[in-house]
């Protein structure tokens, strides 16, 4: 069990961890050894609660696939034990992001005084290319 907080747990059965050649450091290995890895998590079928699985989904952004799967690659480190742990770091922190509830925006209006400077300002632009307009006589 990954345990994001301590009321929501994932059962690492609902992860799907491949491991893959990795471009980058690692010599004459990179090209003999899987050690990139690939964390596939299917939103739609876990147990998170919707709420938390609609903001996931929001802010994984291109990290999600056409079949509604998150996929994260981890290929920063030379090892697979290395890249999964990175891997999983990753996938709990964007999880903990998606638990934190966006404020909700307040409407403002300006001021008179900023709108009084906006007019102004427009003001003046406009004298300056009126300036600029060649006369004819």
């Amino acid at each position: 069990m990954i345990e994001i907080t301590p009321s929501i747990q994932i059962d690492e059965r609902e992860l799907q961890i491949d491991f893959i050649r990795a471009s980058g450091p690692g010599g004459q290995n990179v090209n003999k050894v899987a050690t990139a890895v690939q964390l596939r998590f299917d939103i739609s079928n876990s147990t998170l609660p919707q709420h938390v699985k609609a903001r996931l989904i929001h802010l994984a952004g291109k990290r999600m696939t056409n079949e509604g799967a998150l996929l994260i690659e981890a290929k920063r480190f030379r090892t697979q034990e290395q890249n999964r742990e990175d891997a999983i770091r990753r996938f709990v922190e964007l999880i903990r992001k998606s638990l934190v509830e966006p404020k909700a925006r307040k409407k403002t209006k300006p001021t008179a005084a900023a709108k009084e400077q906006r007019l102004k300002e427009k003001k003046r632009k406009g004298e300056i290319k009126k300036l600029r307009q060649s006369k004819d006589w």
